[in-house]
């Protein structure tokens, strides 16, 4: 059993480096590029979101403690709060304290009531979540650098920037994993114009070098 638990957090691990760079994945003999799509986002926004999560996840750690297992993930400048906490005192309060941050432009507080997870059901939910992002990629016309996808207890939460149809695919990849008990989306809704926009903006973000020439 320990054996099996390792190996998978292995390869979540590795599957989660590979996601978050640039590069190829081989399975198969089929290729996929890691950037399949530029981030909707733009940099600045990618920024800010970074900064909400370390600043909320910092903070709320240091408040609770092991009173609580709290994860913070910002998109778009979306909150989502995941874990457990002892009560629902701090439930509410770690909500309230991500509502007053002032780049946090709306908040979605999932925390559970209940004892902290386990390391095994870390562990779990991280080989859940990396296979998930995995299926994501290899799905055609699904835009898996605009996404991020989160595992707690086997629930999956689902937030980023797609147009209507690509939010009923990435819901059905999701819903169709093996071992998902529930799917929750948090999506920002786009056009077909306004994801052409934002496409060709981020290619030339991305165009763009990261620091001044010498």
């Amino acid at each position: 059993m320990r054996n099996s638990i390792t190996i998978k957090l292995f390869a979540a691990i590795l599957i989660s480096s590979f996601l978050s760079g640039c590069g190829v994945l081989v399975v198969g003999g089929v290729v996929a590029g890691a950037s399949v799509m530029a981030d909707r986002r733009t940099p600045a926004v990618q920024a800010i979101d970074k900064g909400i999560e370390l600043e909320a996840g910092n903070a709320l750690a240091k408040r609770y403690g092991d009173d609580a297992h709290i994860n913070v993930t910002s998109f778009n400048q979306k909150v989502l709060l995941t874990g457990e906490v002892k009560d629902a005192d701090i439930k509410g309060q770690a909500g309230a304290y991500v509502k007053t941050m002032k780049n946090a432009r709306s908040v979605f507080n999932e925390l559970v009531i209940g004892p902290n997870s386990s390391y095994t059901s870390r562990a779990n939910d991280s080989f859940l979540e990396s296979k998930i992002k995995t299926q994501m990629i290899f799905t055609d016309k699904l835009p898996s650098n605009s996404m991020v996808i989160i595992a707690e207890g086997s629930s999956v939460y689902l937030m980023g920037i797609l147009t209507q149809n690509e939010a009923a695919i990435a819901k059905k990849v999701a819903s169709n994993a093996d071992g998902v008990k529930d799917v929750y989306a948090y999506f920002d809704i786009i056009s077909d114009a306004e994801k052409t926009r934002l496409e060709k903006q981020g290619k030339a973000d991305e165009s763009q070098p990261s620091s001044m020439p010498n």
